[in-house]
């Protein structure tokens, strides 16, 4: 990569991580709010609500929703994001995997990739615009690796 671009990407990567971070949660905190509420079509598209208590649903919506609000804050973002992937894997392999091998053929697309952005969000941190920074000063964005860095003048 030239110069000017790898400069461009390293400074613009904790804010690409922080949009990426809200998308997703804001993504997955609609998922909840519609099985929660019955708002945004409601419970799998098909209007209502999720029955209060029920296992493993309404629990799962619980989890989508504070999950999501949580992530899109940057508030305690890494357990958030942790307890989120762990979710949509439990989701993926107790309800989907069952039915056929393939996400695309089971249905469970969108637990997969919801698995794994968390996942991602979970290593790289909430990138810049967290609030964990603001109260925490923590998940500060780490140093380019020495190989990854533009050598210095000596």
């Amino acid at each position: 990569m030239s110069a000017p671009l790898t400069s461009f990407t390293q400074r613009a990567t904790p804010h690409a991580l922080a949009l990426f971070r809200v998308v997703i949660g804001l993504l997955f905190a609609s998922h909840g709010a519609s099985s929660l509420f019955g708002v945004l079509g409601g419970a799998m598209g098909q209007g209502g609500t999720i029955p209060t208590g029920s296992w493993p649903g309404w629990y799962a919506a619980v989890i989508q929703l504070a999950g999501g609000i949580l992530v899109i804050l940057g508030l305690g973002t890494r357990a958030a994001a942790l307890v989120s992937s762990g979710s949509m894997a439990y989701a993926y392999f107790s309800v989907h995997q069952g039915t056929a091998l393939w996400p695309i053929q089971n249905g469970g697309e969108a637990s997969a990739m919801f698995c794994w952005a968390f996942l991602l969000i979970f290593f790289t941190g909430p990138g810049a615009w967290a609030l964990d920074r603001v109260f925490f000063g923590s998940d500060e964005p780490a140093a380019a690796p020495a190989a990854q860095r533009e050598p210095s003048a000596a």
